[in-house]
């Protein structure tokens, strides 16, 4: 062949190639427009063979969140071993996984002030019934259910909240058994968290693939959406948006603020350093990729190598505050669009725990956000379920998911960078004078 031949699979390659955030937002576009059309003409349900590519979405979703769950969390929680780093280790993790709690309630909180609703017509009934499993729900029937009498069973059942536990509790323990002085217990300790660790692997190949897919099952849903509402839903999105990033400020403000206050290190000195991480995981959606850019910057903070090298990788996959308060708030946007109604105390509690926990498995790349929203709907009893207006609301939060996204992400990392500073400074790794009032 020569030279000059056409590249086989280019419109393929291109699509592919194409940011995946953008192009759900054009499938937004797409489907917004073509909903008001077909709302104009007096057309407010579409043909079957074109619903489909909705529910076929809306079951990729579903299929993913258990071993996703699985896999993440007990990589995760297995490669945070207070066996191997001891009082630093545990004082990150617990300090990260309480300003991820933080970051939930004030999205909550930015729920019941900016209450972003649709107004989306009414839930089927499927949806319905699932609205009514959590209205009546306690908070200690909530704690006393987190522990499974079979983990099959919650395997099966999908019972996310006790997967979740199930899931953490193996991960520790494989943690210990990794550094265990018995050889024949480190072999197959390392075996078992490969395994997992593949099934991670696996799983994130899927949801790359699914959000290649996404564009058009948003672009369906979207467009039944806005058939049956019109236009009026617009305004809702812009609402949830407004909601997230003042929840993002505030989170900024007052906790890592406060924090930095609370360890006496000069605030002005450590935004200044934040700045080029923050600016660049704004720009890359990326925790991970942004990782050279924050152990920079924690190095010209003065942050010993021996605290930052664990703590900032481990906050790209546990400390999630950004994508915390996102979950907050359109977790209130979904059930107020759809059920008109607030979040439940017990709801709420959920979702506060569901969140900070599953951060512990929740990879630092662009949109895992979005799948982990899923994750908190399914626990709190009201999934994304084909056939129901709330795959139709879930579908307009992922077509704003880029713009939310470049704010929580950026905020992840600013975490990330706060606690380390915070834990070097307690335990006398800080060695920047200037930092220090």
């Amino acid at each position: 062949m020569g030279t000059n031949a056409p590249k086989k699979g280019g419109i393929l390659r291109a699509y592919l190639n194409f940011n995946v955030l953008y192009k759900i937002l054009i499938g937004l576009v797409i489907g917004a427009v073509a909903g008001i059309i077909l709302a104009a003409s007096g057309i407010t349900a579409l043909p079957a063979w074109i619903s489909m590519f909705g529910t076929i979405f809306t079951r990729l979703l579903k299929m993913i969140i258990i071993p996703m769950i699985v896999g993440s969390l007990v990589v995760g929680a297995s490669s945070v071993s207070p066996a191997t780093v001891g009082k630093v280790g545990i004082r990150v993790v617990i300090i990260y996984l309480a300003t991820s709690a933080c970051g939930v309630i004030i999205g909550l909180l930015m729920g019941n002030i900016f209450r972003p609703s649709a107004e989306l017509a009414q839930v089927t009934e499927l949806a319905a019934e699932a609205a009514g499993k959590t209205a009546n729900v306690s908070v200690w029937s909530v704690i006393s259910d987190i522990v499974p009498t079979s983990v099959l069973t919650s395997l099966v059942n999908e019972t996310v909240l006790q997967v979740i536990f199930f899931a953490l509790v193996f991960g520790l323990c494989l943690s210990y058994m990794k550094v265990s002085d018995d050889e024949r217990i480190r072999t197959i300790s390392t075996t078992m968290y490969n395994v997992f660790d593949c099934l991670s692997e696996i799983m994130m190949k899927i949801v790359a693939g699914i959000m290649q897919y996404a564009p058009i099952g948003v672009a369906v849903l979207i467009c039944e959406v806005f058939a049956k509402n019109g236009a009026k839903v617009a305004g809702a999105l812009l609402t949830v948006t407004i909601a997230c990033f003042v929840g993002y400020a505030i989170h900024i403000i007052l906790i890592y603020g406060g924090l930095l206050k609370l360890y006496r290190i000069k605030i002005g000195t450590f935004f200044k350093e934040a700045r080029t991480p923050f600016i660049t995981a704004f720009v890359t959606r990326s925790s991970n990729g942004t990782l050279p850019t924050t152990m920079t910057a924690a190095e010209n903070l003065g942050v010993d190598k021996e605290v930052y090298a664990f703590s900032l990788p481990l906050g790209a996959t546990i400390n999630m505050d950004g994508t915390a308060i996102y979950q907050g708030v359109c977790a209130f946007f979904l059930v107020m669009s759809c059920f008109g109604r607030g979040l439940t105390f017990g709801e709420m509690g959920m979702i506060v725990l569901l969140a900070t926990l599953a951060s512990i498995g929740t990879a630092g790349v662009p949109g895992a956000g979005a799948i982990m929203l899923a994750m908190v709907m399914q626990g709190i009893n009201l999934p994304i379920a084909e056939g129901t207006i709330l795959a139709g609301a879930y579908a307009m939060i992922l077509g704003i998911d880029a713009i939310l996204d470049m704010g929580r992400t950026a905020l992840n990392v600013v975490g990330d960078l706060t606690c380390t500073c915070c834990v070097a400074k307690r335990l006398n790794y800080l060695k920047e004078d200037s930092l220090i009032k």
